[in-house]
């Protein structure tokens, strides 16, 4: 794939909440969340990496760490138009070799739907996991 025309980016200022709700309608668990939601997700993420071709936003997730023991990978997301070129599988190179991130020993990701993807990079399905639902979520 030629990346030529593809921007990878590493701040949160990249990216605009309405911009990332734009992305969410593509996903299942993305179409509840709110503008107000959103937008103080984006302040409140340790990171947001993103995605541009041109100037369109077409690629987005973000992490919740602690960057030395932890952390949480949520929202990996391609534009329709732009999956099935590799496109994913760079955002999660890009991801998963940044400086901040590269030395972090568990990264956890609940995108199950993504499993057979995320192989590749040694995600494993693993029982034992304790969670909290405090009400009724869509993955969100």
């Amino acid at each position: 794939m030629d990346l030529s025309e593809y921007t990878f980016y590493d701040n949160r200022l990249a990216v605009s909440p309405w911009e990332v709700k734009a992305l969410y309608r593509f996903v299942w668990w993305g179409k509840s969340r709110t503008d107000e939601g959103i937008a103080r997700m984006l302040q409140e993420s340790s990171m947001c990496f993103s995605v541009r071709y041109k100037s369109e936003l077409v690629g987005f997730c973000r992490l919740l760490t602690d960057f030395v023991y932890r952390a949480s990978l949520w929202d990996i997301i391609i534009h329709p138009d732009h999956q099935g070129q590799g496109l994913g599988t760079a955002l999660m190179n890009y991801v998963l070799e940044h400086p901040a991130v590269k030395d972090i020993p568990l990264i956890i990701t609940y995108v199950s739907d993504l499993y057979p993807f995320l192989e590749k990079w040694g995600f494993k399905q693993l029982p034992g996991a304790v969670l909290l639902l405090r009400s009724p979520i869509e993955y969100s």
